[in-house]
């Protein structure tokens, strides 16, 4: 009566006949997906200088931060020689706030980006955003370019 008792090959030497397992990597490829971000960034870089306000505007510099916002807002610019345009139309100080009420989209509620040419009288400055703000809008900003370090 003797028996073996961990004799090391269970099941009769079937290691030679084991199937092998196909592992099947799964792995995203992320190269598409890199090269259409790099386009659009080429894309919008070249475009982003292309949708400014087009009336030529000599910006003075801040230290302030940029305000963050989820809608387009109006830009009111004023040039060097007075002239005051809502987006790229020319406009007459006194028809400034009739204009707006008609575009606000918002209401008085509407942000209102008001751009001066640093060289810009601050006396017209001053009173268009004076008759803005009377009129009932109060989001009301001015446009600077950041201070750069000399």
């Amino acid at each position: 009566m003797s028996m073996q008792v961990g004799s090391g090959q269970a099941g009769g030497g079937r290691r030679g006949r084991r199937r092998k397992r196909t592992v099947l990597m799964t792995e995203i490829n992320v190269t598409p997906f890199v090269d259409v971000m790099l386009v659009l960034l080429i894309i919008f870089m070249v475009a982003a200088p292309l949708l400014t306000v087009g009336v030529p505007i000599d910006l003075p510099e801040t230290q302030a931060k940029a305000l963050e916002g989820d809608t387009e807002p109006i830009t009111i610019s004023v040039s060097s020689a007075g002239e005051i345009f809502i987006q790229d139309t020319a406009i007459a100080i006194d028809e400034v706030v009739p204009k707006l009420e008609a575009i606000a989209a918002n209401g008085y509620e509407e942000r209102i980006y008001v751009r001066g040419d640093q060289d810009a009288d601050y006396g017209t400055m001053m009173k268009l955003m004076g008759r803005i703000n009377a009129a009932g809008f109060k989001r009301l900003g001015l446009v600077t370019l950041e201070e750069r370090d000399s």
